[in-house]
This record gives C-alpha cells, sequence and structure tokens, in this order.
C-alpha cells in the first residue's frame, strides 16, 4: 500500500509564451514512507528537473486510494468514485467514497479509464466527480531505486541460498547410510 504525499515546490521557471523568468509554486505527488523521506525524495527528484534553486514550503499527506498511470496522459485528473458498502453488524448500507487519480489526455478519457480500472470490482460504483488536478507530476516508489549497501554482518539473500543450496547437496540422508553400510 501506497503513502502519497503532496509537496509544493517553488521554484524559477520561464514562461513559454513572454519568454521571462517567473516563480511558480506547483504541487508535485510523491510516494514515501514519511514525511521526512517525502521532503528527501522530493529534493532527489527535483534536483534532476529544476535549474537553480528550489523550495518546498508544504508537505501533506495526500489521501489517494489508488492512481492510475497511463504513458499516453499529460494531466492528471481526481476522481471521486462512490459505492456502496453493507455494514454487517448493523445490517445497513453505506456509502463509501474514494478519492482517485487518473492520467488522461482530457476529460471523458480521464471518465473512460477509470471505468476501465475499476471494471473488476465486484460491487457497484459510481463516479461522482471528476476534476483537472493541479499535480504537476507523481513520482512513484520504484524497489529499483534503492542502492544502499549491505551492512557488513549481514549476509546477501543470494549468497545465502547458494551456500544453502550446496550444503543441501553435500546432505546424506540417513537412509542412504544404513542401505550402504548393510552393503558392506
Amino acid at each position: 500500500m501506497n503513502t502519497w504525499f503532496e509537496c509544493k515546490v517553488k521554484y524559477e521557471t520561464i514562461d513559454e509564451q513572454t519568454g521571462k523568468e517567473k516563480k511558480v509554486n506547483l504541487p508535485y505527488l510523491i510516494d514515501a514512507v514519511s514525511y521526512t523521506e517525502a521532503e528527501s525524495r522530493i529534493h532527489a527528484e527535483m534536483e534532476q528537473y529544476v535549474r537553480g534553486e528550489f523550495s518546498v514550503p508544504s508537505i501533506k499527506k495526500a489521501n489517494y486510494t489508488d492512481l492510475f498511470f497511463y504513458d499516453d496522459g499529460d494531466k492528471w485528473y481526481k476522481c471521486k468514485v462512490v459505492y456502496v458498502a453493507i455494514d454487517e453488524n448493523a445490517g445497513k448500507e453505506k456509502k463509501v467514497s474514494n478519492q482517485m487519480l487518473v492520467c488522461a489526455s482530457d476529460l471523458k478519457e480521464a471518465y473512460d479509464r477509470i471505468n476501465e480500472s475499476m471494471s473488476g470490482m465486484t460491487v457497484d460504483y459510481d463516479i461522482a466527480a471528476i476534476i483537472e488536478s493541479t499535480i504537476a507530476d507523481v513520482f512513484p516508489y520504484f524497489k529499483d531505486e534503492v542502492n544502499e549497501p549491505i551492512p557488513d554482518h549481514l549476509t546477501p539473500l543470494s549468497e545465502y541460498e547458494a551456500k544453502q543450496e550446496k550444503s543441501d547437496a553435500d546432505f546424506v540422508e540417513e537412509d542412504d547410510v544404513n542401505s550402504y553400510s548393510e552393503d558392506i
């Protein structure tokens, strides 16, 4: 399960229409386990995209249950999806709403992609709202990004498994020993 943080990043950029520098304050979404990691990751990501100085004036947890990535989309759409859940203790139905983000080119495509992504749900759902999000970009956590060195007192799993396989091959079953001694 991902924990998403919305990080506001303030920096100067060139206005495409006028060619002059302007200050922007854009929200970015980043996957992290804590505020500290979110700040560290957003700094690492933004150093690759922003020339010059930038600051991160605010970081807050984002309440998104799902994100649907598509390579051909250029905007993020915030979708409110409502479904009915049955409270077995009270015996009543209650509406549960979830916020989701989907990457799409326009509103209709966002609607179609949410329907496509939710098609496997076994409960009925309604798409209550879709609005264009102000989020500039999303940085998910990738397992490949972890390049932490293994401490000296630990053995890499691949080496440990190789040693286990070798010791298992050297291991002789007791029945094999008994049948060998009977032959002698």
